[in-house]
């Protein structure tokens, strides 16, 4: 594959057309940009693992446009599943439930439970109506990488290897999605999100949360049927420190920081200050990837408190921060 088609919001037929012959297109939800295929096409599935470089016993997210179509994709669904999808979607909410065999095992990681949610991005919503098909959509960059939040940091990393992106932004979130297990004993909030853990128990009294932000956690096969915990992931070539400001210490090389406080140190190449956590979060994908484009050595990101969207920020800056000289996990 030597082009990639730019398509805008009014050709989203267009990308539809792509997804239906078995195509891969990047397209934006409201989380990070998803790189979507045909959930039940194995052929499709394939070409979008070898777009990213992706590891294969990692799942995908399976995205759908209405309620309808969740009988189709999932069986002996929970009626808490209801509840909850009636409460946060459409949104960043993706539930782990049995799967239907009509989804392509590829997609799942060969497990029998799929993991699903409907975006609440216009474009997405719109996508996965036209494409007819549940749409497996992982972010939408190479493996290991800090997740796109625009259409130009998806081109950085896809360009050639996709067949087309939608080139509109909107992923006002900028983190990924919540997931939250629906088949273990106890629900089970896999992968921390907007969508924090205290909210979720106001619905889910018996709600566990299983940390998994550690490789050697993320390793073992209970975690497997959710996104995003068994490999590296989030991590610009910069080196990432986590710390609060006056924790920090100098550093001989080019230095960029991202945080609320104010900065103690060195002078910096690059700087963000976000005004709260929630604009932290949006924004820590592409602070990464600017680092990288002006090869920045060092990231200092300020810690922030564990809760709320803060746990699901915290869980990606230190899965960013891991030891990269260990090579259990690696893509």
């Amino acid at each position: 594959m030597s082009i990639t088609e730019q398509l805008d919001r009014t050709q989203l037929h267009r990308a539809a057309e792509i997804l239906g012959r078995g195509g891969v297109v990047a397209f934006p939800t409201e989380t990070v940009f998803g790189l979507g295929a045909d959930a039940t096409n194995s052929s499709a599935i394939q070409s979008l693992f070898e777009a990213k470089g992706r590891p294969s016993d990692n799942p995908l997210i399976v995205h759908l446009a209405d309620f309808s179509q969740l009988d189709g994709v999932c069986r002996d669904i929970p009626p808490i599943a209801a509840r909850l999808f009636e409460r946060w979607s459409p949104g960043p909410l993706t539930l782990v439930m049995r799967k239907q065999s009509v989804i392509s095992s590829l997609a799942t990681a060969g497990l029998d439970t799929v993991a699903v949610r409907f975006p609440s991005h216009p474009i997405a919503r719109e996508l996965c109506r036209l494409a007819g098909v549940p749409i497996a959509a992982p972010s939408a960059n190479v493996s290991g990488r800090p997740s796109s939040t625009t259409w130009k940091a998806v081109m950085e990393d896809l360009q050639g290897r996709i067949d087309a992106i939608v080139c509109e932004d909107g992923c006002e979130i900028g983190l990924e999605s919540t997931v939250v297990d629906l088949t273990s004993r106890l629900p089970t909030l896999l992968r921390p999100g907007s969508i924090g853990f205290e909210e979720l128990q106001s619905e889910i009294p018996d709600l566990q949360w299983r940390n998994a932000s550690t490789t050697a956690n993320a390793n073992s096969s209970a975690v497997a049927n959710s996104p995003g915990l068994r490999h590296r992931h989030y991590q610009p070539r910069a080196k990432v420190k986590l710390g609060h400001p006056d924790e920090l210490h100098e550093s001989m090389y080019r230095v960029a920081y991202i945080g609320i406080g104010d900065w103690v140190g060195p002078t910096l190449s690059l700087d963000c200050r976000c005004s709260s956590i929630e604009e932290y979060a949006a924004k820590v994908y592409e602070f990464f990837r600017e680092a990288d484009r002006r090869s920045i050595d060092t990231i200092y990101c300020e810690k922030v408190e564990s809760r709320g969207v803060g746990a699901a920020l915290m869980d990606r800056l230190r899965r960013a921060a891991e030891d990269r000289t260990d090579s259990s996990g690696t893509h």
